[in-house]
């Protein structure tokens, strides 16, 4: 058994590590707070833009909208969001392990895979494999994300689409469900399926006959740019909310468990400081005994 200095020492350590995590957990359920806030008055503006998109898929023809045209598929480009920092848990991880059997499924079947990365952890996971990151962006961390940081992502996968660098998008993120869970996620965001367009569009039964300056053609192109910006920054929000429940439940359960340590601990500090006070009070006995 450890003597009682060891045994004080292993005390004081446990109690500093649960201060920490518990000033980390409660630093984490304000971010989360300000994240969930912000996603939440963005949601409202991504809902008008898709639904004006809506409104002008069955006024263009399919040969007019480029990102709807689907091709032979190639080449793969996937769009990672992950953490810059640790101790969030199995946050990483899940997506990762997600991420990997993705890319096994998509080198089964002969295509190529080119690798866009927000966050250190996913840029340092994939480099560590042996794969190829396009391009990496660090500046400004996904904590500090705008919308002008989405403006650039989408404008770089768009680019490559366009491009022929790539044949599809695929975006890889974390969906925050509440804040418990935290769903690993892959969408499509190259060529657009989720919305029909041309002759595919669904007929509006009540539409209403209205002019568009100057036509639909130039007012769709004009928005595609702007509702996938929203997409990217929904992904980011979404990335960044996970990240920020993760941690606090990370956080929270190291508290726990430093809480349930000291509390052995301290169970056999006690026992530890009962035996040596009985040891001493049997000398005493033992010596006036010898004495008398």
């Amino acid at each position: 058994m450890a003597n009682l200095k060891e045994l004080r020492g292993r005390i004081k350590s446990v109690a500093s590590i649960a201060q920490i995590t518990r000033a980390m957990e409660m630093v984490a359920s304000m971010k989360l707070r300000k994240v969930q806030a912000r996603a939440q008055s963005f949601h409202p503006y991504t809902e008008e833009v898709r639904a004006m998109i809506e409104r002008l898929a069955g006024k263009v023809g399919s040969e007019d909208v480029p990102l709807f045209a689907g091709r032979d598929v190639g080449t793969v480009g996937i769009f990672v969001v992950t953490s810059d920092r640790g101790l969030c848990g199995s946050y990483n991880s899940n997506l990762l392990l997600s991420l990997r059997h993705t890319i096994e499924r998509l080198k089964g079947e002969g295509k190529q895979i080119k690798f866009w990365c927000y966050g250190r952890k996913g840029y340092t996971w994939l480099v560590r494999r042996g794969y190829e990151v396009e391009r990496f962006f660090v500046e400004p961390p996904l904590d500090k994300a705008s919308f002008d940081a989405a403006e650039l992502v989408a404008e770089e996968l768009v680019g490559a689409f366009t491009g022929g660098a790539v044949d599809e998008v695929l975006l890889y993120y974390t969906r925050f469900q509440s804040m418990i869970r935290f769903v690993p996620t892959v969408e499509q965001f190259l060529p657009i399926k989720s919305i029909r367009v041309g002759e595919n569009a669904p007929e509006e039964p009540y539409e209403l006959d209205f002019l568009i300056e100057p036509g639909p053609r130039e007012v769709f192109n004009s928005l595609m740019p702007r509702y996938l910006e929203t997409v990217v920054f929904d992904v980011m929000l979404q990335s960044l909310a996970s990240e920020h429940a993760s941690r606090r439940m990370a956080m929270k359960g190291a508290t726990d468990a430093a809480g349930r340590m000291q509390k052995g601990l301290k169970k056999i500090y006690n026992r530890a400081r009962q035996e040596s006070i009985t040891k001493e009070l049997l000398d005493i006995v033992g010596g006036a005994s010898a004495v008398t």
